[in-house]
């Protein structure tokens, strides 16, 4: 059921011209050289880099991949597809000795997950069934510091889960600050690709790559990032991959969370207009899967907690970039 109340569209023309003139107007305010971003290989930050070569001359862009012996090479090549179609280098760094003096590798369920990707699905799989809710709804009680109960649930996850969210965390944290060094070194300005959707569930590590204090797409929905993307021409393969975690092998950013992106895209902009569960359920968001939505974004509230900058075009429900505001 679609209607302009749950129309997710907005004028991605207005969008890219608005972050392309933020993102100049940040380096000439901090009078920096540049820009610095993190480019994975994924959607949102693929999008960031087309968007900041139209803001800054190829010189002036930086881009580093940082990998370790568990990132799927897949993102390596998209990354590098990005780089070569905006003619701009991609600065490539592997970080596995770095994870592995943390010893995010040492745990043997971190071990086992590296024997197929089947094996990630089977274990998230078996952990909601047991525990009756996804590993990372309980990272997010567990980082709040909320104790799991019952007591096998407690057991199972410091078994298993903790450490795949520690190795997780770990990667992000690591990541920001190596980034910002470099940012410092060369007087570049340091942007994050973070989106809505993800910063409301709590899909992000706190104080990591995707929690800087610049992120220009923080208040577009997942929804409104595919639109940048293909009003940007990005290549095809780039727009509709599935986004990763680059947590363990198999394991997608939807499969992580629980839910499709369409349907937290809904539930939040509904939300947001204070629709009342009968109304989002009637748009085609199931009731479980809609309570589930909202005990994420109560639960991962203790990360949204960093300075930010604010950004310069929001996709919310009566904003000026909305094409469906005239329905409203």
């Amino acid at each position: 059921m679609s209607t302009a109340r749950n129309d997710l569209s907005i004028d991605a023309s207005q969008a890219i011209t608005r972050i392309a003139a933020y993102l100049g107007e940040v380096v000439a305010s901090h009078r920096a050289d540049g820009l610095l971003l993190g480019l994975s290989g994924g959607l949102d930050s693929s999008v960031m880099a087309a968007l900041s070569a139209r803001a800054v001359t190829a010189d002036r862009l930086h881009v580093a991949y940082l990998y370790d012996r568990d990132s799927e090479r897949v993102g390596a090549d998209h990354a590098q597809q990005i780089a070569d179609n905006l003619g701009i280098r991609l600065e490539m760094s592997d970080i596995s000795d770095e994870m592995d003096k943390l010893g995010i590798y040492r745990p043997l369920f971190v071990q086992s997950l590296r024997i197929s990707p089947i094996v990630a699905r089977v274990s998230v799989g078996t952990y909601r069934l047991l525990c009756r809710e996804t590993p990372f709804k309980s990272t997010l009680r567990d980082g709040g510091g909320e104790r799991l109960r019952p007591w096998y649930k407690r057991l199972l996850f410091d078994h298993t889960m903790r450490h795949v969210d520690a190795g997780f965390r770990a990667r992000h944290i690591f990541r920001r600050k190596k980034l910002e060094v470099v940012a410092a070194e060369r007087n570049l300005v340091l942007i994050g690709a973070a989106n809505r959707s993800e910063s409301q569930v709590g899909w992000f590590v706190k104080d990591g790559i995707d929690d800087l204090p610049i992120q220009p797409m923080i208040e577009l929905l997942k929804t409104q990032v595919r639109q940048l993307a293909k009003a940007l021409e990005l290549p095809t393969v780039v727009r509709k991959q599935r986004p990763s975690p680059d947590m363990a092998r198999g394991l997608t950013d939807e499969f992580g969370i629980g839910h499709s992106y369409a349907l937290v895209d809904i539930a939040i902009d509904a939300l947001d207009q204070r629709m009342t569960k009968e109304e989002i359920v009637a748009l085609g968001v199931p009731l479980d899967e809609l309570n589930d939505i909202c005990d994420l974004i109560t639960l991962s509230a203790w990360k949204r907690t960093s300075p930010s900058e604010k950004p310069p075009v929001s996709g919310a429900f009566g904003s000026p970039l909305r094409l469906s505001r005239s329905s409203q």
